[in-house]
Formats: structure tokens, C-alpha cells, sequence
């Protein structure tokens, strides 16, 4: 960060640089979603670091601001269960593993994966890329 701007100051800049208006709730937003390095948040755990952060903003807001950055590049959205999607603050090409039973999300260091036999994309179009989410849950141990 460039000396004297503020935090709020560097993230206004990067917001309007999206494309976006940086209102007081986008800041206030972007502030806890990127003050704390590389995270995945639900809009429902972003909705609720910011009510105990005493920012005041609605459940539909705060799910239109992420899909407002997610659609300006700032975030990557991750469909990894069902009905949950998780935001990541960290865009570059990555994989993760999802933590069952915690619902946690964890980024894949970057570790050589590749997949092989790709299918042919339809006439028109291009793989974009490949996300791969590995699922994990703590080993039963078993007696004997």
C-alpha cells in the first residue's frame, strides 16, 4: 500500500477501478471480505461479520455486492455444496478442498494437479478453466 492512502482509501480506488460506485456499504463490504488475506465466505457469514461489525446491511445486499464483484473480477465464486456458494477473495487459477461436516473451504497449495482427457468443448465454445474441489472428512478409526 502507497504511503498515507488508508485501507479504505486503497479500497475505494479498487472498487471504483472495477467499475463500481464504492458506496459506504460496498466499502464497509470489501474492507471485511479483503482486510483479512485469502478467504471463502458465504454471503451468510459475510452478512454476519458485518452486523457484529456494526456495519448495517441487509442479507440481499450483502449477496448483490458479492455477485457485483464477483462480476467485475474482485471475487471467484465457488458452487461447492448444493445450495451453499462460497466467495473467494483469492481469483488466480486454483483448487480447493472442501471440509465436510465443517463446511469450510481450504485453497489446494499449489500442488501439480492435472486432468487429463478432457472432453471436446461444444462447436463455439472453450474450457475457460477447471475447478477441482476435493472433499474430505476425518477417517473412521476402527477398532481391532
Amino acid at each position: 500500500m502507497e504511503l498515507g492512502l488508508r485501507q479504505d482509501d486503497d479500497l475505494e480506488i479498487r472498487v471504483r477501478e472495477a467499475g463500481l460506485r464504492p458506496t459506504r456499504q460496498r466499502i464497509a463490504l470489501a474492507e471485511l471480505l479483503f482486510a483479512k488475506g485469502d478467504r471463502h465466505l458465504s454471503a451468510e457469514e459475510l452478512h454476519e461479520e458485518a452486523l457484529n461489525a456494526g456495519v448495517t446491511v441487509s442479507l440481499a445486499t450483502v449477496y448483490n455486492t458479492l455477485h457485483q464483484f464477483t462480476e467485475v473480477g474482485l471475487l471467484r465464486i465457488l458452487a461447492l455444496e448444493g445450495s451453499r456458494t462460497y466467495f473467494d477473495t483469492n481469483t488466480s487459477d486454483h483448487h480447493h478442498f472442501f471440509i465436510e461436516g465443517e463446511n469450510r473451504v481450504v485453497d489446494i497449495e499449489a500442488a501439480p494437479v492435472s486432468v487429463h482427457n478432457l472432453p471436446e468443448p461444444p462447436e463455439g465454445m472453450e474450457i475457460v478453466n477447471v475447478d477441482i474441489i476435493v472433499r474430505l472428512r476425518p477417517k473412521v478409526m476402527r477398532k481391532g
